[in-house]
């Protein structure tokens, strides 16, 4: 754990063993806390943002010190990107991208927190009135294994820029870049105990910290379920909560779209990250007009793609994170075929060549025929599986790609901009790109409506979801109020 400004152990004896996903080959062991671990850990979080200058710092002073974070993030990149790779198994190629958006996240909150903090406002009377915002005070960032670095940054950037502390409760599978980074922070001249990293189980780790009184704000990235446990522990605190949760996003491709670009990005949409990608787009509605050759076209490119270790840079897919998780993924490839989906490509366990066989490789799958009361249609799957459905007109698409408890993401295919504006705005999405799939910018907000969550990632709205807003008023004239005459 890192506490205090230093890296330390814990009085429970037994550890966990970490592997690498695409050789089933542990290669390291991080301690397992209990909660009395991380309740020290809350302990000294909150001294230090009660008792210290770090939250009243200037803006200048912790724009530069984000600066300097962002700089040493980017002079280990390389080994970053490899250790990212090693705890989640996905392509070099996807690690880099994720250290550079890492580097993007310090830089742009370095400079966002040097705007303007509130407003001076008209009032009718002799009164100077104005609002200003100041850091929550102590929050609890819980991040998951399928972006361990990236996700801890985009949580952590803006909590420092505006000076809260922080308890980062990386995933007890994907904890070592995390231990990393609480290494750059140190030497960078982060005050000891503005950042602490407890990896651990959700149970108990994340479950004391949601449910500790000292701890004003947590921001959640994860599953549903979980999400809903958490906002039902942090409401007996009234401790404030934001939510990225899960995602069954629709890509529709009507038949006037760009053909290749249609075709490449509905494969990226789904085969990125393998599919571990709350984001995913992992339900392909087709124009009829165009299903046939569209499906045709998919397979075959599917079929292509190369699925290996993600450390040879040759290799487009790497492999799930764990034998349970695609245990789970086969599960509901199983539960498709037996409700009558038509398995068109994939649905079993990559192990050819050889090597693949000791890791969790699965191959790219695509289920055609199949109806929205289906579970692989509804249900969130979190792997490279993906179901296509023909629609017969603008409406139709709109009310199907509606169809779901979530609204995180959507994609839309189509040269017609009168289009891209009318289903855009019917669209019941947080996110939606147009002609393009995953682009993510630390600029624009990120999070989703239903049950994809509550709150906001990046962007100013960051900002706001890690201060409070408070209200001065300053009589500019000494009178009475009128309402007890003498």
């Amino acid at each position: 754990m890192y506490v205090g400004g230093r890296f330390v152990g814990t009085d429970n004896a037994e550890t966990r063993e970490l592997f690498d996903p695409a050789t089933g080959r542990a290669f390291g062991r991080v301690v397992e806390p209990q909660p009395s671990d991380l309740r020290a850990a809350v302990r000294v979080a909150r001294k230090v943002f009660d008792e210290s200058e770090w939250p009243w710092l200037s803006a200048r002073e912790r724009a530069n010190l984000l600066l300097r974070i962002a700089t040493k993030v980017e002079e280990l990149g390389e080994t970053f990107a490899r250790l990212e790779t090693l705890q989640t198994g996905k392509p070099l190629r996807e690690s880099r991208l994720d250290v550079e958006d890492c580097v993007q996240c310090f830089r742009y909150y370095a400079g966002l927190i040097m705007q303007p903090n509130g407003m001076l406002l008209s009032v009718p009377e002799s009164v100077h009135s104005y609002t200003f915002r100041q850091p929550i005070g102590v929050c609890g960032l819980i991040v998951p294994w399928n972006f361990p670095l990236l996700i801890a940054c985009w949580k952590l950037a803006p909590a420092l820029a505006t000076g809260n502390t922080c308890i980062l409760k990386p995933s007890e599978w994907t904890p070592v870049t995390a231990l990393l980074l609480a290494k750059v922070l140190d030497e960078a001249g982060l005050p000891p105990g503005v950042v602490n990293v407890v990896p651990g189980a959700g149970d108990p780790i994340g479950r004391a910290l949601v449910e500790d009184p000292d701890v004003n704000r947590v921001s959640f990235t994860g599953g549903t379920a979980t999400g809903l446990n958490i906002l039902q522990a942090a409401a007996l605190n009234i401790t404030r909560v934001s939510l990225e949760l899960g995602g069954k996003s629709a890509v529709i491709v009507f038949e006037d779209a760009d053909w290749e670009c249609a075709v490449d990005h509905a494969l990226f949409a789904i085969y990125y990250g393998a599919g571990q990608v709350c984001a995913a787009g992992s339900r392909l509605l087709l124009e009829s007009t165009i299903h046939d050759r569209f499906l045709s076209e998919l397979k075959t490119r599917a079929e292509h793609i190369r699925v290996g270790d993600g450390f040879d840079e040759s290799v487009e897919m790497g492999p799930l994170v764990s034998e349970a998780h695609m245990r789970r993924v086969l599960q509901f490839i199983d539960k498709g075929r037996e409700e009558g989906a038509q398995l068109v490509t994939g649905g079993k366990r990559a192990t050819f060549p050889p090597p693949l066989a000791q890791g969790y490789f699965m191959q790219p799958t695509i289920f055609a025929g199949v109806t929205s009361d289906m579970s692989i249609v509804r249900e969130e799957i979190f792997g490279p599986v993906l179901t296509v459905q023909p629609f017969v007109n603008e409406e139709d698409a709109v009310r199907m790609a509606n169809d779901s408890q979530y609204g995180l993401a959507a994609g839309v295919f189509t040269r017609d901009v009168a289009r891209v504006h009318r289903v855009v705005r019917r669209l019941q999405a947080g996110i939606t790109w147009v002609n393009t799939y995953h682009t993510a910018y630390v600029e624009a907000p990120w999070g989703g409506l239903k049950r994809s969550g509550v709150g906001r990632e990046l962007g100013i709205e960051a900002v706001h979801e890690y201060t409070e807003i408070r209200q001065v008023q300053i009589s500019t004239v000494y009178a009475k109020s009128g309402f007890y005459p003498a």
